[in-house]
Protein backbone atom coordinates (compact mmCIF):
# COMPACT_ATOMS: atom_id res chain seq x y z
CA UNK A 1 0.00 0.00 0.00
CA UNK A 2 2.90 2.39 1.04
CA UNK A 3 4.43 1.79 -2.72
CA UNK A 4 1.60 2.26 -4.45
CA UNK A 5 0.87 5.79 -2.71
CA UNK A 6 4.36 6.65 -3.47
CA UNK A 7 3.95 5.81 -7.02
CA UNK A 8 0.71 7.81 -7.05
CA UNK A 9 2.26 10.82 -5.12
CA UNK A 10 5.04 10.69 -7.78
CA UNK A 11 3.01 10.84 -10.74
CA UNK A 12 1.17 13.95 -9.24
CA UNK A 13 4.70 15.88 -9.48
CA UNK A 14 5.22 14.49 -12.44
CA UNK A 15 2.05 15.92 -13.44
CA UNK A 16 2.59 18.91 -11.67
CA UNK A 17 5.56 19.48 -13.61
CA UNK A 18 4.41 18.97 -16.65
CA UNK A 19 1.66 21.71 -16.21
CA UNK A 20 4.23 24.28 -15.23
CA UNK A 21 6.11 23.76 -18.25
CA UNK A 22 2.92 24.84 -20.49
CA UNK A 23 2.70 27.94 -21.85
CA UNK A 24 0.73 30.38 -19.81
CA UNK A 25 -2.70 31.40 -21.13
CA UNK A 26 -2.81 34.81 -23.14
CA UNK A 27 -3.22 37.97 -21.63
CA UNK A 28 -5.43 40.60 -22.67
CA UNK A 29 -4.65 43.59 -24.34
CA UNK A 30 -4.02 46.65 -21.83
CA UNK A 31 -2.75 50.61 -22.01
CA UNK A 32 0.24 51.54 -19.96
CA UNK A 33 1.58 55.01 -19.89
CA UNK A 34 0.35 55.52 -23.63
CA UNK A 35 1.49 52.14 -24.77
CA UNK A 36 -0.06 48.87 -25.44
CA UNK A 37 1.07 45.97 -23.74
CA UNK A 38 0.25 42.32 -24.53
CA UNK A 39 1.66 39.23 -22.50
CA UNK A 40 3.85 41.36 -20.20
CA UNK A 41 5.53 43.27 -23.18
CA UNK A 42 5.25 46.28 -25.16
CA UNK A 43 3.05 45.73 -28.20
CA UNK A 44 3.60 47.57 -31.64
CA UNK A 45 1.46 46.31 -34.98
CA UNK A 46 0.70 45.99 -38.19
CA UNK A 47 -2.69 45.18 -38.73
CA UNK A 48 -5.13 45.25 -41.76
CA UNK A 49 -9.38 45.38 -41.90
CA UNK A 50 -11.07 42.25 -42.50
CA UNK A 51 -14.48 43.73 -42.08
CA UNK A 52 -16.61 40.31 -43.47
CA UNK A 53 -14.05 37.64 -41.25
CA UNK A 54 -17.54 36.38 -39.42
CA UNK A 55 -19.50 36.12 -42.66
CA UNK A 56 -16.48 34.30 -44.10
CA UNK A 57 -16.89 31.83 -40.57
CA UNK A 58 -19.59 31.10 -41.39
CA UNK A 59 -21.68 27.86 -43.21
CA UNK A 60 -24.53 29.76 -44.40
CA UNK A 61 -24.95 32.43 -47.38
CA UNK A 62 -21.25 33.72 -47.66
CA UNK A 63 -19.51 31.12 -45.85
CA UNK A 64 -16.18 29.85 -46.74
CA UNK A 65 -14.84 28.41 -43.33
CA UNK A 66 -11.48 26.66 -45.75
CA UNK A 67 -10.91 30.40 -47.27
CA UNK A 68 -11.24 31.74 -44.11
CA UNK A 69 -8.52 29.26 -43.00
CA UNK A 70 -6.27 30.23 -45.42
CA UNK A 71 -6.42 33.73 -45.12
CA UNK A 72 -5.72 33.54 -41.34
CA UNK A 73 -2.81 31.34 -42.23
CA UNK A 74 -1.38 33.86 -44.96
CA UNK A 75 -1.91 37.12 -42.69
CA UNK A 76 -0.17 35.43 -39.80
CA UNK A 77 2.91 34.00 -42.05
CA UNK A 78 3.26 37.58 -43.03
CA UNK A 79 3.16 38.80 -39.30
CA UNK A 80 -0.54 40.72 -39.51
CA UNK A 81 -1.84 39.86 -36.42
CA UNK A 82 -4.53 42.56 -35.74
CA UNK A 83 -7.79 42.54 -37.58
CA UNK A 84 -10.69 44.89 -37.60
CA UNK A 85 -13.90 43.11 -38.05
CA UNK A 86 -17.49 44.12 -38.42
CA UNK A 87 -19.76 42.25 -35.48
CA UNK A 88 -22.75 41.90 -38.36
CA UNK A 89 -24.54 43.99 -40.89
CA UNK A 90 -28.02 45.14 -39.90
CA UNK A 91 -31.28 45.29 -41.96
CA UNK A 92 -32.97 43.27 -45.21
CA UNK A 93 -31.39 41.68 -47.45
CA UNK A 94 -31.22 42.25 -50.88
CA UNK A 95 -30.68 45.75 -50.77
CA UNK A 96 -28.35 47.15 -53.50
CA UNK A 97 -24.74 48.74 -52.15
CA UNK A 98 -25.41 46.96 -48.68
CA UNK A 99 -23.53 43.97 -47.02
CA UNK A 100 -25.30 40.71 -46.81
CA UNK A 101 -26.34 38.44 -45.34
CA UNK A 102 -27.21 40.49 -42.08
CA UNK A 103 -26.46 39.86 -38.48
CA UNK A 104 -29.57 41.69 -37.13
CA UNK A 105 -32.48 41.53 -39.40
CA UNK A 106 -35.04 43.41 -36.98
CA UNK A 107 -34.02 44.84 -33.28
CA UNK A 108 -33.41 41.23 -31.55
CA UNK A 109 -33.87 39.16 -33.91
CA UNK A 110 -30.34 37.49 -34.60
CA UNK A 111 -28.74 35.57 -38.18
CA UNK A 112 -27.52 32.67 -35.64
CA UNK A 113 -25.12 31.47 -38.65
CA UNK A 114 -23.07 34.61 -38.63
CA UNK A 115 -23.02 34.44 -34.71
CA UNK A 116 -21.46 30.76 -35.44
CA UNK A 117 -19.31 32.39 -37.91
CA UNK A 118 -17.94 35.25 -35.50
CA UNK A 119 -17.19 32.57 -33.21
CA UNK A 120 -15.65 29.97 -35.51
CA UNK A 121 -13.81 33.38 -36.48
CA UNK A 122 -12.49 34.32 -32.53
CA UNK A 123 -11.58 30.70 -32.13
CA UNK A 124 -9.31 30.55 -34.99
CA UNK A 125 -7.76 33.64 -34.61
CA UNK A 126 -7.11 32.61 -31.08
CA UNK A 127 -5.37 29.30 -32.28
CA UNK A 128 -3.29 31.63 -33.98
CA UNK A 129 -2.47 34.67 -31.21
CA UNK A 130 -4.04 37.15 -33.25
CA UNK A 131 -6.34 39.78 -32.13
CA UNK A 132 -9.62 41.08 -33.46
CA UNK A 133 -10.89 44.92 -32.77
CA UNK A 134 -14.97 44.39 -33.31
CA UNK A 135 -16.90 46.84 -34.06
CA UNK A 136 -20.61 46.96 -33.40
CA UNK A 137 -22.03 50.40 -35.52
CA UNK A 138 -21.63 52.29 -38.54
CA UNK A 139 -22.70 55.45 -39.44
CA UNK A 140 -22.46 54.17 -43.66
CA UNK A 141 -24.99 52.82 -45.27
CA UNK A 142 -23.38 49.71 -46.41
CA UNK A 143 -23.66 47.45 -43.57
CA UNK A 144 -26.70 49.18 -41.89
CA UNK A 145 -25.86 51.08 -39.04
CA UNK A 146 -27.55 54.33 -38.13
CA UNK A 147 -30.22 54.03 -40.77
CA UNK A 148 -31.35 50.87 -39.64
CA UNK A 149 -31.80 52.00 -36.04
CA UNK A 150 -33.57 55.25 -37.33
CA UNK A 151 -36.28 53.55 -39.35
CA UNK A 152 -36.89 51.00 -36.06
CA UNK A 153 -36.98 54.08 -33.72
CA UNK A 154 -40.02 55.55 -36.21
CA UNK A 155 -37.88 58.10 -37.79
CA UNK A 156 -39.34 56.89 -41.14
CA UNK A 157 -37.71 55.21 -44.26
CA UNK A 158 -34.17 56.18 -44.91
CA UNK A 159 -32.61 57.54 -47.66
CA UNK A 160 -29.37 55.67 -49.27
CA UNK A 161 -26.85 57.61 -51.32
CA UNK A 162 -27.03 55.37 -54.15
CA UNK A 163 -30.47 57.01 -54.34
CA UNK A 164 -30.21 60.64 -53.07
CA UNK A 165 -26.31 61.25 -52.83
CA UNK A 166 -24.06 61.25 -49.71
CA UNK A 167 -25.27 64.87 -48.75
CA UNK A 168 -28.94 64.39 -48.10
CA UNK A 169 -27.92 60.85 -46.76
CA UNK A 170 -25.79 62.80 -44.16
CA UNK A 171 -28.52 65.35 -43.41
CA UNK A 172 -30.81 62.48 -42.55
CA UNK A 173 -28.26 60.97 -40.38
CA UNK A 174 -27.48 63.81 -38.25
CA UNK A 175 -31.08 62.72 -36.74
CA UNK A 176 -29.35 59.82 -35.04
CA UNK A 177 -27.17 61.88 -32.30
CA UNK A 178 -30.37 63.34 -30.39
CA UNK A 179 -32.41 60.05 -31.35
CA UNK A 180 -32.90 58.35 -27.92
CA UNK A 181 -35.02 55.26 -28.71
CA UNK A 182 -32.27 54.56 -31.83
CA UNK A 183 -29.30 54.49 -29.24
CA UNK A 184 -31.67 52.03 -26.66
CA UNK A 185 -31.54 49.86 -29.68
CA UNK A 186 -28.08 50.13 -30.48
CA UNK A 187 -27.60 49.74 -26.34
CA UNK A 188 -29.61 46.26 -26.30
CA UNK A 189 -27.56 44.93 -29.46
CA UNK A 190 -24.15 45.55 -27.52
CA UNK A 191 -25.52 43.92 -24.33
CA UNK A 192 -26.45 40.81 -26.36
CA UNK A 193 -23.23 40.50 -28.30
CA UNK A 194 -21.28 41.24 -24.86
CA UNK A 195 -23.00 38.96 -23.31
CA UNK A 196 -22.38 35.57 -25.67
CA UNK A 197 -20.37 32.78 -24.96
CA UNK A 198 -18.59 31.31 -27.75
CA UNK A 199 -20.53 27.90 -28.91
CA UNK A 200 -17.02 26.64 -29.73
CA UNK A 201 -14.83 27.14 -26.97
CA UNK A 202 -16.73 27.82 -24.18
CA UNK A 203 -15.72 30.88 -23.60
CA UNK A 204 -17.57 34.34 -22.73
CA UNK A 205 -16.97 36.82 -25.15
CA UNK A 206 -16.35 39.35 -22.43
CA UNK A 207 -13.20 36.31 -21.26
CA UNK A 208 -11.57 36.07 -24.84
CA UNK A 209 -8.12 37.28 -25.15
CA UNK A 210 -8.58 37.41 -28.41
CA UNK A 211 -10.51 40.32 -28.55
CA UNK A 212 -8.70 43.21 -28.23
CA UNK A 213 -11.40 45.52 -28.21
CA UNK A 214 -14.55 46.32 -28.52
CA UNK A 215 -14.88 49.47 -30.60
CA UNK A 216 -18.68 51.49 -30.83
CA UNK A 217 -18.83 52.15 -34.36
CA UNK A 218 -17.08 52.36 -37.82
CA UNK A 219 -16.46 55.94 -38.52
CA UNK A 220 -19.24 57.34 -36.30
CA UNK A 221 -20.16 60.72 -37.04
CA UNK A 222 -22.17 63.20 -35.71
CA UNK A 223 -22.71 64.34 -39.53
CA UNK A 224 -23.70 68.25 -38.35
CA UNK A 225 -22.11 70.89 -35.92
CA UNK A 226 -25.17 71.33 -34.01
CA UNK A 227 -25.41 67.30 -33.48
CA UNK A 228 -21.79 67.28 -31.50
CA UNK A 229 -22.77 67.70 -27.95
CA UNK A 230 -25.78 64.96 -28.88
CA UNK A 231 -22.91 63.04 -30.44
CA UNK A 232 -20.61 63.56 -27.52
CA UNK A 233 -23.27 62.20 -25.02
CA UNK A 234 -23.53 59.43 -27.24
CA UNK A 235 -20.54 58.12 -27.06
CA UNK A 236 -19.94 58.41 -23.50
CA UNK A 237 -23.09 56.53 -22.71
CA UNK A 238 -22.01 53.61 -25.30
CA UNK A 239 -18.49 53.50 -23.62
CA UNK A 240 -19.49 53.35 -20.28
CA UNK A 241 -21.88 50.62 -21.20
CA UNK A 242 -19.60 48.55 -22.82
CA UNK A 243 -17.27 48.93 -19.45
CA UNK A 244 -20.04 47.98 -17.11
CA UNK A 245 -20.53 44.50 -19.58
CA UNK A 246 -16.63 43.80 -20.03
CA UNK A 247 -13.60 44.87 -17.43
CA UNK A 248 -10.95 42.83 -19.62
CA UNK A 249 -11.10 44.39 -22.98
CA UNK A 250 -10.38 47.86 -24.24
CA UNK A 251 -12.44 50.19 -26.13
CA UNK A 252 -11.97 52.46 -28.71
CA UNK A 253 -14.66 55.16 -31.11
CA UNK A 254 -13.61 54.21 -34.31
CA UNK A 255 -13.00 57.82 -35.13
CA UNK A 256 -11.56 59.51 -38.34
CA UNK A 257 -10.26 61.83 -35.89
CA UNK A 258 -11.05 65.56 -36.33
CA UNK A 259 -12.27 64.68 -39.87
CA UNK A 260 -15.38 62.83 -38.87
CA UNK A 261 -16.12 65.20 -36.06
CA UNK A 262 -17.17 68.15 -38.47
CA UNK A 263 -13.21 68.70 -38.54
CA UNK A 264 -13.55 70.47 -35.29
CA UNK A 265 -10.07 68.66 -33.05
CA UNK A 266 -11.62 69.92 -29.99
CA UNK A 267 -14.57 67.70 -29.98
CA UNK A 268 -12.50 64.66 -30.78
CA UNK A 269 -10.03 65.16 -27.92
CA UNK A 270 -12.29 65.54 -25.56
CA UNK A 271 -13.98 62.19 -27.38
CA UNK A 272 -10.71 60.45 -26.33
CA UNK A 273 -10.38 61.95 -23.23
CA UNK A 274 -13.26 59.85 -21.75
CA UNK A 275 -11.98 57.59 -18.99
CA UNK A 276 -13.53 54.85 -20.80
CA UNK A 277 -11.57 55.24 -23.92
CA UNK A 278 -8.82 53.24 -24.08
CA UNK A 279 -6.66 55.09 -27.44
CA UNK A 280 -7.40 56.82 -30.45
CA UNK A 281 -8.38 56.16 -33.59
CA UNK A 282 -7.94 58.10 -36.69
CA UNK A 283 -8.68 57.41 -40.86
CA UNK A 284 -6.42 58.49 -43.86
CA UNK A 285 -8.51 58.86 -47.44
CA UNK A 286 -6.32 60.78 -49.47
CA UNK A 287 -8.99 60.24 -52.57
CA UNK A 288 -11.84 59.99 -50.57
CA UNK A 289 -11.02 63.68 -49.11
CA UNK A 290 -9.82 65.04 -52.20
CA UNK A 291 -6.32 64.87 -51.78
CA UNK A 292 -5.85 62.74 -54.98
CA UNK A 293 -7.51 62.83 -58.31
CA UNK A 294 -8.21 59.54 -59.99
CA UNK A 295 -6.50 61.13 -63.02
CA UNK A 296 -3.48 61.70 -61.28
CA UNK A 297 -2.86 59.87 -58.13
CA UNK A 298 0.89 59.46 -58.84
CA UNK A 299 1.05 63.04 -59.86
CA UNK A 300 -0.51 63.41 -56.22
CA UNK A 301 1.33 61.28 -54.03
CA UNK A 302 3.44 64.21 -52.90
CA UNK A 303 0.47 66.36 -51.85
CA UNK A 304 -1.60 63.52 -50.36
CA UNK A 305 1.74 63.02 -48.06
CA UNK A 306 1.99 66.20 -47.16
CA UNK A 307 -1.55 66.70 -45.79
CA UNK A 308 -1.29 63.38 -44.39
CA UNK A 309 2.04 64.15 -42.19
CA UNK A 310 0.00 67.01 -40.88
CA UNK A 311 -3.04 65.63 -40.12
CA UNK A 312 -1.39 62.62 -38.28
CA UNK A 313 0.62 65.65 -36.25
CA UNK A 314 -2.05 67.12 -34.79
CA UNK A 315 -3.77 64.16 -33.59
CA UNK A 316 -0.43 62.84 -32.42
CA UNK A 317 -0.42 66.07 -29.91
CA UNK A 318 -3.61 65.02 -28.88
CA UNK A 319 -2.70 61.61 -28.04
CA UNK A 320 0.67 62.73 -26.25
CA UNK A 321 -1.34 65.08 -24.32
CA UNK A 322 -3.47 61.92 -23.13
CA UNK A 323 -1.54 59.28 -22.65
CA UNK A 324 -3.29 57.31 -24.62
CA UNK A 325 -2.11 55.24 -28.08
CA UNK A 326 -2.90 56.00 -31.61
CA UNK A 327 -3.84 53.90 -33.92
CA UNK A 328 -4.53 54.59 -37.55
CA UNK A 329 -7.04 51.99 -38.36
CA UNK A 330 -8.66 52.72 -42.13
CA UNK A 331 -5.86 53.83 -44.74
CA UNK A 332 -6.00 53.68 -48.17
CA UNK A 333 -5.07 54.59 -51.42
CA UNK A 334 -6.56 53.34 -55.26
CA UNK A 335 -4.52 51.36 -57.59
CA UNK A 336 -2.60 53.48 -60.73
CA UNK A 337 -4.94 54.93 -63.37
CA UNK A 338 -7.76 54.10 -60.95
CA UNK A 339 -8.36 50.57 -62.36
CA UNK A 340 -10.22 47.91 -60.36
CA UNK A 341 -8.29 45.05 -62.79
CA UNK A 342 -5.95 42.97 -60.09
CA UNK A 343 -3.46 43.30 -63.06
CA UNK A 344 -3.30 46.86 -62.50
CA UNK A 345 0.32 47.94 -60.66
CA UNK A 346 0.07 49.51 -57.53
CA UNK A 347 2.84 52.39 -57.40
CA UNK A 348 1.21 54.95 -55.93
CA UNK A 349 -0.50 53.09 -53.34
CA UNK A 350 3.18 51.13 -52.44
CA UNK A 351 4.50 54.58 -52.20
CA UNK A 352 1.53 55.80 -49.95
CA UNK A 353 1.82 52.82 -47.69
CA UNK A 354 5.20 53.11 -47.47
CA UNK A 355 5.34 56.98 -45.93
CA UNK A 356 2.29 56.23 -43.80
CA UNK A 357 4.78 53.25 -42.21
CA UNK A 358 7.56 55.53 -42.20
CA UNK A 359 5.65 57.77 -40.01
CA UNK A 360 4.30 55.11 -37.59
CA UNK A 361 7.73 53.55 -37.25
CA UNK A 362 9.84 56.92 -36.60
CA UNK A 363 7.33 57.88 -33.76
CA UNK A 364 7.24 54.43 -32.25
CA UNK A 365 10.79 54.23 -32.11
CA UNK A 366 10.94 57.49 -30.47
CA UNK A 367 8.81 56.36 -27.86
CA UNK A 368 6.28 58.39 -29.01
CA UNK A 369 2.06 57.11 -28.58
CA UNK A 370 1.97 55.95 -32.51
CA UNK A 371 1.05 52.39 -31.93
CA UNK A 372 -0.11 50.54 -34.78
CA UNK A 373 -1.67 50.80 -38.08
CA UNK A 374 -4.71 48.94 -39.66
CA UNK A 375 -4.31 49.26 -43.86
CA UNK A 376 -7.40 48.91 -45.89
CA UNK A 377 -7.75 46.56 -45.99
CA UNK A 378 -7.43 42.96 -46.73
CA UNK A 379 -9.08 41.15 -50.08
CA UNK A 380 -6.34 38.12 -50.21
CA UNK A 381 -7.18 35.48 -51.92
CA UNK A 382 -10.73 36.89 -53.40
CA UNK A 383 -11.46 36.88 -57.67
CA UNK A 384 -13.63 39.64 -58.07
CA UNK A 385 -16.61 39.07 -61.14
CA UNK A 386 -17.65 42.25 -60.92
CA UNK A 387 -17.02 46.09 -60.64
CA UNK A 388 -20.38 46.08 -58.33
CA UNK A 389 -20.47 43.64 -55.74
CA UNK A 390 -23.67 41.05 -56.27
CA UNK A 391 -24.59 38.10 -53.95
CA UNK A 392 -22.45 34.69 -54.67
CA UNK A 393 -19.20 36.98 -55.52
CA UNK A 394 -16.37 36.68 -53.58
CA UNK A 395 -15.95 39.08 -50.46
CA UNK A 396 -13.17 41.70 -51.19
CA UNK A 397 -12.50 44.44 -48.53
CA UNK A 398 -14.09 46.87 -50.60
CA UNK A 399 -17.75 46.90 -49.23
CA UNK A 400 -20.64 46.67 -51.34
CA UNK A 401 -21.03 50.24 -52.37
CA UNK A 402 -17.65 50.14 -53.62
CA UNK A 403 -16.13 49.12 -56.53
CA UNK A 404 -14.21 45.67 -55.78
CA UNK A 405 -10.70 46.03 -56.51
CA UNK A 406 -10.44 50.16 -55.47
CA UNK A 407 -8.68 49.61 -52.43
CA UNK A 408 -8.43 45.78 -51.39
CA UNK A 409 -4.76 44.25 -51.06
CA UNK A 410 -4.69 41.24 -53.19
CA UNK A 411 -2.41 38.11 -52.30
CA UNK A 412 -1.07 38.58 -55.79
CA UNK A 413 -0.43 42.27 -54.77
CA UNK A 414 3.30 41.70 -54.33
CA UNK A 415 4.84 44.62 -54.51
CA UNK A 416 2.51 46.34 -51.69
CA UNK A 417 2.65 42.91 -49.37
CA UNK A 418 6.84 43.34 -49.42
CA UNK A 419 6.23 47.27 -48.22
CA UNK A 420 4.00 45.31 -45.20
CA UNK A 421 6.35 42.78 -44.24
CA UNK A 422 8.57 45.74 -44.37
CA UNK A 423 6.78 47.48 -41.67
CA UNK A 424 6.19 44.06 -39.63
CA UNK A 425 9.64 43.56 -39.17
CA UNK A 426 10.20 47.40 -37.98
CA UNK A 427 7.38 47.47 -35.74
CA UNK A 428 9.06 44.07 -34.54
CA UNK A 429 11.87 45.80 -33.57
CA UNK A 430 10.41 48.59 -31.34
CA UNK A 431 10.81 47.93 -27.43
Amino acid sequence: MKKLLLLVAAAALMLTGCQQKQEPAPSFVSVENGHFVRDGKPYYYVGTNFWYGAILGSEGQGGNRERLVRELDEMKRMGIDNLRILVGSDGERGVKTKVEPTLQVKPGVYNDTILAGLDFLLQEMGKRKMLAVLYLNNSWEWSGGYGFYLEHAGAGKQPRPDEVGYGEFMKAMAAYATNEKAHQLFYDYVRFILGRTNRYTGVKYVDDPAIMSWQIGNEPRAFSKEALPAFEKWLAEASALIRSLDKNHLISVGSEGSWGCENDLGAWTRICADANIDYCNIHLWPYNWGWAKPDSLIENLPRACENTKQYIDQHLAVSDSLRKPLVMEEFGYPRDGFKFDLAAPTKGRDGYYRYVFSLVADNAEHGGCFAGCNFWGWGGFAQPRHEQWQVGDDYTNDPAQEAQGLNSVFASDTTTLAVVREQVQRMSRVK
